[in-house]
């Protein structure tokens, strides 16, 4: 049975290291780009170097996949793997925005176990916004539990975005933070309705919130509508689509060319 308040102790101290580190409250930064339009830090290292520690030492037998560590094939082998991002949401933590987190998950047998989200730039009087979710169990934001919207239409949903598509021009703006998991969070927590990428992206970037989205009613699928898995060989997804239940088909329709005419692009 895993420590699961040791283990919100270091989902804190992430949170503290890359707090400590931020230059929303003026500390400079050390950051560069891994490849083009892939932005690094310093800090987003040394939270990535702690959690690999402290993790690995909560649970030895679970494998490693992580946004700033060089994949290791041997994490396929056992049921257990952390699936981590040190800081999702690095141009915002780059910038000085709060739109940042931690986020780590425990994976079993291709499905998020236990998924934690740590923001400590936001909501500051309160310690930050610290997220969690456990399969079966439920999730939480700062102790209140989590519910996603009962929207039923598509027309008028709430989505993160800074602008749309025309083709979208029915849905309403909300506030973007840079992080993906955030942004499911957002769907979670009722404070949007609908996010949507079409892109291929990482399993570290939407395991924790995921999880998170999912016990909080929301419906969580790749662009396509089909279920996500984790901790696969190539960990990678077409698309990530977290909505209020009961739009979901109709987000999946809308999308589906556009899903259809991006998905082989790398």
């Amino acid at each position: 049975m895993i420590d699961r308040a040791r283990l919100e102790s270091i989902v804190r101290e992430a949170g503290r290291i890359a707090l400590a580190g931020w230059p929303g409250d003026g500390h400079a930064l050390d950051h560069w780009e891994k490849d083009p339009g892939s932005p690094v830090s310093a800090i987003d290292l040394a939270v990535d170097s702690y959690l690999k520690k402290e993790l690995g030492a909560l649970l030895p037998s679970a494998g490693w996949l992580s946004e700033e560590t060089v994949d290791a094939p041997e994490r396929t082998l056992g049921d257990l793997a952390w699936l981590v991002d040190p800081i999702d949401g690095t141009r915002d933590f780059i910038a000085g925005r709060t739109g940042w987190a931690v986020s780590v998950a425990l994976v079993n047998t291709r499905r998020p176990l236990l998924g934690y989200l740590y923001a400590p730039a936001r909501r500051r009087d309160e310690g930050g916004e610290f997220w969690h979710a456990e399969a079966g169990q439920g999730s939480w934001r700062n102790g209140t539990r989590l519910r996603a919207s009962a929207r039923t239409a598509l027309s008028g949903a709430r989505v993160p975005a800074v602008r749309l598509p025309i083709a979208d021009a029915d849905l309403v703006m909300v506030d973007q933070p840079n992080s993906i998991a955030l942004r499911m969070a957002m769907v979670a927590a009722g404070e949007a309705d609908l996010l949507a990428t079409l892109r291929w992206g990482f399993e570290w970037d939407i395991a924790a919130a995921a999880l998170i989205a999912r016990e909080a009613g929301a419906a969580v699928t790749d662009a396509f509508g089909q279920p996500l898995n984790y901790n696969k060989h190539d960990p990678r997804a077409f698309g990530v689509l977290a909505t209020s239940p009961a739009i979901h088909p109709q987000a999946v329709a809308r999308l589906r060319d556009r899903a259809l005419a991006y998905v082989g692009r790398p």
